[in-house]
């Protein structure tokens, strides 16, 4: 995925025996938190404990020993010390989260190998990410240059209707508050710090909150005209907010052939700077010796039995009938003919169930739609399979970006169908017309919270060609105010103009009422907030979400190890409605674009599926 995006891994380890246990102050109280060092005269938190013990939720797998035909980077003595030494010489100049680093030379360690060394197949309770990407331009794809793997956050924030619930896994503690705005809490918490940035990072998400952000989180924004109160039928109970805070990271860099294994250090939670860099270095190797491995875990493999270029198959239920659908058009241009919206967008959500595993899922997605922000996501209470083409909101140096995706048409077979096609697509006038007002939406919400006269349009209706489809795109930045940081930028952002319609607000006041259900993760965000204070949010389109809760009946049953139970997965489409839309067309649309995104689970079956591994 972009440099920005590509993210990181969170491991924790137990703090070893010169930690010092961090303070209940670090839990807010009232939405703000007091503080977020940890006590000098705390008592020493006990000796780390490596299990071979049985696996229990949220830990990372730890059946990878030795070493295999992957080496790290062994530091000399020399090494050491100058390792050391900057350690120490950047918290005496006040930093007090500082970063250890390694390098994988590994010809065999894939990001997907990677996040199944660190968990375990059948932990779905574990918080955990995989992040890919692959770009897209004028020219066609490439492979990005980043992948992140992550697993075991040392913190969670979980936000429901504005009752949030704040773990601090290291202190195995739980608060649950009242918050009206859930994002101050880890903004609150990022005020504490103050990172060393060193060149020897990648230039790639290095640590920090990853997570999701449902398209309901608006209404901590806008509690007036979209109140908990007034939101429809919340049928599936997701948090609106889920993120974890990520202090260890893998980044994959695809270019060089590294694998960059990154330990932050919260020096203000030790008695002392020498206990800080000793404990970090173990942390550190602890989770080298992890990603090292001989008994390497298995991957399900199989062979491709289906042409990934046919259209996906029939999906098995909507949250609205045709006929709801098509009159919710009907009814929306009216509000478009009464002058009350300019445009909006109308989603749907389908079902369909699945003996394939999501982490399966992900891996055919990453076939059938190779994307520039694709994520393997398990959350609280649901797993996301996403294949992005767009961000919600990025904020890089103070820098923020907004790119308005808009416009589509089928990529052709050739080059030169592609420019014919690409023409075609510049000449409709409905598209254009879309994708203009969208541009203006994105205008406006980056001038909010942007310096005066630093909003620019930086490049405008250009065509990015993607593995099935040409999009035209926009490019709008803004330098954030001074008094502001990247949260009041998501604010801003939340959602984007081209899953809500125009004016915004009113446009998700009617899907309100016209859809009838919370949408939850879908046409959100998901991504990471650096330490620095860098933000990368993805939209939630073409986003798979599998409920894990147990009124879904969803988890695997390992009774039978070779028995496999049914997921339910939820695909939600939609369409922009205009004045000239017809119904029967953005029907078929929503139609199209959720079949698309089935068509993952259609290879998934087919390739990692026999008869003898399902059960009924």
């Amino acid at each position: 995925m972009p440099a920005s995006l590509s993210m990181r891994l969170a491991p924790l380890s137990p703090p070893s025996s010169g930690r010092v246990a961090p303070s209940p102050s670090l839990l807010p109280t009232h939405g703000h938190i007091t503080a977020v060092g940890c006590r000098a005269n705390a008592p020493p938190c006990p000796p780390p404990q490596l299990p071979p013990q049985p696996h229990s939720a949220g830990r990372f797998f730890v059946g990878c020993r030795a070493t295999t035909a992957a080496t790290f980077q062994k530091l000399d003595p020399v090494a050491v010390r100058e390792e050391e030494a900057t350690f120490r010489n950047a918290a005496a100049a006040g930093h007090n989260l500082l970063p250890l680093k390694r390098c994988i030379f590994s010809d065999h360690l894939t990001p997907v190998l990677a996040y199944r060394c660190l968990v375990r197949e059948d932990d779905r309770e574990a918080p955990s990410f995989l992040f890919e990407s692959v770009e897209q331009g004028s020219q066609g794809t490439n492979v990005g240059r980043y992948s992140v793997v992550g697993a075991q956050p040392a913190m969670e924030i979980v936000a429901k209707a504005n009752q949030v619930t704040v773990m601090d896994h290291e202190m195995k503690s739980k608060k649950e508050q009242y918050a009206a705005d859930p994002m101050e809490i880890p903004r609150d918490i990022m005020e504490q710090w103050n990172p060393q940035v060193t060149e020897g990072l990648p230039d790639a998400f290095c640590g920090g909150w990853v997570g999701f952000f449902s398209y309901d989180t608006v209404r901590y924004v806008e509690t007036k005209k979209l109140p908990f109160s007034m939101a429809p039928q919340d049928d599936r109970n997701l948090p609106d907010i889920h993120l974890g805070l990520y202090n260890d990271v893998v980044v994959f860099d695809h270019v060089e052939k590294k694998t960059h294994v990154i330990h932050w250090v919260r020096v203000d939670c030790y008695h002392s700077v020498d206990e800080a860099y000793e404990d970090g270095k173990n942390r550190l190797e602890a989770l080298l010796s992890r990603l090292h491995s001989r008994n390497v875990p298995t991957l399900s493999a199989g062979s491709v039995k289906l042409n990934v270029g046919h259209f996906g198959s029939a999906l098995q239920k909507s949250s609205m009938s045709s006929e709801d659908y098509k009159k919710a058009v009907v009814q929306a241009k009216e509000h478009i003919l009464a002058g009350d919206i300019f445009q909006v967008v109308l989603s749907q959500r389908f079902e369909r169930r699945t003996f394939a595993d999501p982490f399966e899922v992900y891996r055919a997605l990453r076939i059938v739609n190779p994307s520039p922000y694709m994520a393997y996501l398990q959350a609280r209470g649901c797993i996301l399979v996403a294949s992005s083409p767009e961000i919600l909101t990025r904020v890089e140096k103070r820098t923020i970006v907004n790119r308005p995706l808009a416009g589509t048409i089928r990529r052709g077979k050739t080059k030169a169908e592609d420019k014919v096609l690409e023409q075609l697509l510049l000449s409709d006038e409905k598209q254009c017309a879309e994708h203009i007002m969208l541009v203006d939406l994105g205008r406006n919400d980056v001038g909010k919270v942007s310096k005066p006269g630093s909003v620019k349009v930086e490049k405008l209706m250009n065509v990015e060609r993607y593995s099935h489809v040409m999009h035209i795109s926009s490019t709008v930045t803004g330098e954030l105010r001074d008094d502001l940081t990247c949260w009041d930028a998501l604010r801003a952002a939340l959602p984007v103009g081209t899953v809500s319609g125009a004016p915004k607000v009113r446009a998700m006041e009617l899907i309100d009422e016209m859809e009838g259900k919370m949408r939850g993760p879908y046409s959100g965000g998901f991504g990471g907030i650096s330490f620095r204070g860098d933000m990368d949010i993805a939209l939630a389109l073409r986003t798979i979400v599998f409920p894990t809760g147990s009124r879904f009946d969803t988890m695997y049953s390992y009774a039978d190890s070779s028995a496999r139970q049914e997921w339910v997965a939820h695909l939600q489409a939609g369409a922009g409605i205009v004045a000239d839309s017809k119904p029967d067309d953005e029907h078929q649309e929503c139609l199209n674009k959720a079949a698309g995104l089935a068509r993952a689970i259609d290879l998934a079956e087919s390739t990692f599926l026999d008869e003898q591994s399902v059960s009924v």
